[in-house]
C-alpha cells in the first residue's frame, strides 16, 4: 500500500472464501473501506469478542475506528435488507454509529421488493434457466438497470419517486399474478419498502466518485471490497451459474469510480480446497465422505443462507485463471487448518479431455473434463497455538511452496482459524 493507491481484495474461486475476516484485519490500515459490487446476496462473516456476525451491504471495515465506509455506484441496495442489517449492527455492539461513517452513492441502484418474488418465479418456473439464486433479487435488480428501467438511490429525493417505485411495484405485481403465483399483501409490502427508504434518508448519500477520488489525490488510502468472487462474475466466471455483477479487480475500478492507474496491492483470497453454493461446473466436486468431512470440519454453510456447501479439491488451473485476470500480487489463503489432520491433500492440476490436456480453466470446461490430481502429504498440527510461520508443519510449508511456483504469486497470508486474529502474515 502507498500513498495515492487503492488496493482492492476479492475472492478467487466461487464466494465464500473469507473475504470479511481478512477485510476487517487490514481494514485499519486504510482510511476508507468501499464496496464496489452486489447486494444484500453477499454474506461476510467476522468474529469479534467471540461473537459472529454476517455483514451483507456494510463494508467490513464499519467496526475500525477512523475507517470511513463507502457503498458504491456498482452496488444495488435493498432498503428494507439494509434498515435490518443496520439493526443488528447495532445490536451486535452498541458503540458502533454507522450513520456518521456510512456513505452511499447515490447512483446506486434500488433493489425492489417485487424483485425476490421475481426471482422466486423465475427459481421455479420451467420457462427459465433455474441456477440456484439466493432469491434477493439482485438479477432483478442489475437487469433492469441495464434496461434502463429501475430507479436509483439518488431519485428518493425526487417529487415523483413514489409514483415511479409503484408504477414498476404495479407491473411487476401483475405480471407474477397472470403467472398464477401466490402473492403477498402489495400494500404491506410497499409500505413496508417506502418507509425503509424514509430510514435510509438518514445515511450520507453523495456522488461518492467525486469523495473517493478527492480522498486519494489528498494522500488516503482506500480499500476496494468485493462481494462473491472471480468465478462468479457475470463475463468471466462459469456462465450462466453466476453473479450478476462484476466481481474482478476491473470490477472495482468501475463500481467506484477510480481509474485502474490508481490501483495498488490485489490480494486474492482462495481456500485450500474449493467449494460453491448452487449449481454450475464443479470439476474436482467430492460426492463422497471426504467432501462431508470437508463440509461439516470446515462449517461451510452460507452465512445467508444457510445452504450446504458443495466441496472439491482445489482446482489450479481455474485458480490460475482468476489470478491472471485479475493481476493478483498477493494470495491469502484460508482454511489450510481444515484440512489438518488428513494423510493427503489432493490439487487438480490440469484437465484430460478427449484430444489432450488443458491447462487454464476459464470457465468453459466441457463436462466431460477430468481433473489429474497430484497428491501431496497432509498435514497435522494444533493451529490454535501457532503464532508465526516458521511454526508450520513441514508439510504445510510445502504445499504453500508448491501453490506460490504453480501460480507465480506469493502468499502473502494464511489463515489459520476462524478467529480475527487467527492470520499469520508469511512476507
Amino acid at each position: 500500500m502507498k500513498n495515492n493507491d487503492m488496493d482492492i481484495v476479492l475472492g478467487l474461486q466461487w464466494g465464500d472464501e473469507g473475504k470479511g475476516k481478512f477485510i476487517d484485519l487490514i481494514s485499519e490500515n486504510y482510511d476508507i473501506a468501499a464496496r464496489f459490487n452486489g447486494g444484500s446476496n453477499a454474506g461476510h462473516s467476522i468474529e469479534r469478542n467471540g461473537k459472529r456476525i454476517t455483514l451483507k451491504m456494510i463494508p467490513s471495515g464499519i467496526f475500525m475506528q477512523g475507517v470511513q465506509n463507502v457503498i458504491g455506484t456498482g452496488t444495488v441496495l435493498d432498503p428494507v435488507s439494509f434498515k435490518n442489517e443496520i439493526l443488528n449492527l447495532k445490536k451486535f455492539d452498541e458503540t458502533l454509529e454507522p450513520e456518521k461513517n456510512l456513505i452511499i452513492s447515490k447512483k446506486a441502484h434500488f433493489v425492489l421488493p417485487t424483485y425476490k418474488l421475481l426471482d422466486v418465479f423465475m427459481e421455479e418456473s420451467p420457462a427459465y434457466t433455474t441456477i440456484g439464486t439466493t432469491k434477493n433479487g439482485i438479477a432483478q435488480a442489475y437487469s433492469n438497470k441495464i434496461l434502463r428501467q429501475n430507479v436509483r438511490i439518488g431519485d428518493m429525493y425526487l417529487p415523483d419517486f413514489q409514483e415511479r417505485v409503484n408504477h414498476i411495484l404495479d407491473r411487476d405485481f401483475k405480471f407474477l399474478a397472470d403467472g398464477g403465483m401466490e402473492l403477498p399483501s402489495l400494500d404491506s409490502i410497499r409500505q413496508e419498502f417506502f418507509e425503509a427508504v424514509e430510514f435510509l434518508k438518514q445515511f450520507n448519500c453523495t456522488e461518492t466518485e467525486l469523495h473517493l477520488n478527492k480522498a486519494l489525490s489528498e494522500g488516503k488510502t482506500i480499500l476496494a471490497e468485493g462481494s462473491q468472487a472471480a468465478l462468479l462474475d457475470i463475463d468471466h466466471g462459469t456462465y450462466p451459474y453466476v453473479t450478476s455483477s462484476s466481481t474482478t479487480a476491473s470490477g472495482a475500478c468501475s463500481g467506484l469510480g477510480i481509474s485502474p492507474k490508481k490501483i495498488g496491492e490485489i490480494y486474492g483470497i482462495a481456500k485450500a480446497y474449493c467449494t460453491r453454493v448452487g449449481n454450475g461446473i464443479f470439476p474436482t466436486e467430492l460426492f463422497d465422505e471426504m467432501g462431508e468431512e470437508i463440509r461439516t470440519k470446515g462449517n461451510e454453510f452460507g452465512s445467508n443462507t444457510g445452504r450446504p456447501r458443495r466441496t472439491g479439491w482445489l482446482d489450479l488451473p481455474a485458480l490460475r485463471y482468476a489470478v491472471m485476470i485479475n493481476g493478483v500480487t498477493q494470495l491469502v489463503l484460508t482454511k489450510a487448518d481444515v484440512l489438518s489432520g488428513l494423510k493427503s491433500v489432493a490439487v487438480c492440476t490440469h484437465y484430460e479431455l478427449e484430444d489432450g490436456t488443458i491447462e487454464t480453466n476459464a470457465g468453459t470446461l466441457p463436462e466431460n473434463a477430468k481433473p489429474i490430481f497430484k497428491w501431496l502429504d497432509g498435514w497435522d498440527a494444533d493451529f490454535s497455538v501457532i503464532k508465526a510461520p516458521s511454526e508450520l508443519p513441514k508439510e504445510l510449508k510445502d504445499f504453500l511452496v508448491f501453490l506460490e511456483t504453480e501460480l507465480e504469486i506469493p502468499i502473502g497470508y494464511l489463515s489459520t482459524g476462524p478467529g480475527r486474529e487467527q492470520i499469520l502474515k508469511m512476507k
